[in-house]
């Protein structure tokens, strides 16, 4: 056991020089790059003394095949690559996958080692379960980051359909109105629209720009938005008509879902309350009284009926959230 928390150890080690070596030459050719397409004064002073006259302006960064290469190919291997790809662009986060692995293995590791050597669990089951709740930490905060982005792209996303029609009636055509969107809302629609309105304008179909919208951002609107988009190209029609009775329906879907979300509060409260006095109750017996509460750390029977007593309390809290949760 010991030989491999070694092993471990080195290779935390490992991964971390190798990760601050390439981000330091990553950060260089990124400021050259800058340099180049912001025409700073040490380009400007190259193009005085003739260099790079006729050379083209790099604009596309190509992407990075070297940070976490070990990791990289045991995702791509398991084919979780794009899905992580997918959640951490949802998330609204520029990180790539390899950097939200080696956080939640960071993680992980610190859980497994401050458990075993400061904390007095002896058994391993214990050990690992506090690791993988550490290092389980990255995903839940780029879960809710996810949540959080959808949300606000969801409750902007009625008016955005009205402001669209209402320029189509002006005159203008339905790719420009995307790109208005951009000047007219905030982040994240006026980002996702933009970029919509880009990949289109660089020369990918109208059809398969809408699509990557929606796999973007799987909302329910949104998928009603790119089939009704897409079902007009086909038979025709007055889209903006169609996008008012769209906004139309959202609002109404918004207020319906807003009375469940009132009924089913009560719900929400007692699963929450349920779940942390429990909790509440452990913390004060290990001030109150830790000789009475360290069974639960010190023997074999105590750290299963610990975990045991948090599986169920997880499972208990799921079913209720399952209960009050009600799709409009």
């Amino acid at each position: 056991m010991n030989f491999l928390l070694l092993v471990v150890i080195f290779w935390a080690i490992a991964v971390g020089i190798w990760m601050v070596v390439t981000r330091y030459f990553r950060n260089a050719d990124v400021d050259k790059m800058k340099s180049r397409v912001l025409n700073t004064d040490e380009e400007k002073k190259k193009k005085k003394r003739g260099k790079d006259q006729n050379s083209p302006v790099q604009l596309i960064q190509s992407e990075d095949k070297t940070t976490g290469r070990v990791v990289m190919h045991l995702m791509q291997r398991y084919d979780l690559t794009n899905r992580l790809n997918t959640l951490l662009e949802q998330a609204g986060l520029k990180w790539r996958p390899a950097r939200l692995v080696h956080a939640c293995l960071g993680l992980f590791l610190v859980g497994f080692l401050v458990t075993r050597y400061i904390i007095p669990l002896q058994y391993l089951a214990a050990q690992l379960l506090s690791g993988l709740a550490l290092g389980l930490l990255p995903l839940l905060y780029v879960l809710r980051l996810r949540g959080r982005r959808m949300h606000r792209f969801e409750e902007q996303f009625p008016d955005s359909l009205e402001f669209v029609a209402r320029s189509m009636r002006a005159g203008h055509a339905f790719s420009v109105s995307l790109e208005m969107l951009h000047r007219e809302f905030q982040e994240p629609l006026s980002g996702e629209f933009r970029r919509t309105f880009d990949e289109h304008n660089l020369g990918l179909p109208l059809d398969h720009a809408l699509l990557k919208l929606a796999k973007r951002v799987p909302l329910l609107d949104v998928h009603f938005f790119v089939s009704a988009v897409l079902l007009q190209k086909r038979t025709g029609g007055n889209l903006a008509e169609i996008l008012d009775k769209l906004a139309y329906v959202i609002r109404e879907r918004f207020k319906l879902r807003g009375k469940i979300r009132a009924i089913s509060a009560h719900g929400r409260m007692t699963g929450l309350a349920l779940t942390s006095i429990p909790i509440g109750v452990a913390v004060l017996m290990f001030y109150a009284n830790p000789d009475y509460v360290s069974f639960f750390i010190e023997d074999e029977i105590g750290n299963y009926m610990m975990i045991a007593a948090g599986a169920l309390q997880l499972i208990g809290y799921g079913v209720i959230r399952k209960i009050v949760s009600i799709e409009v």
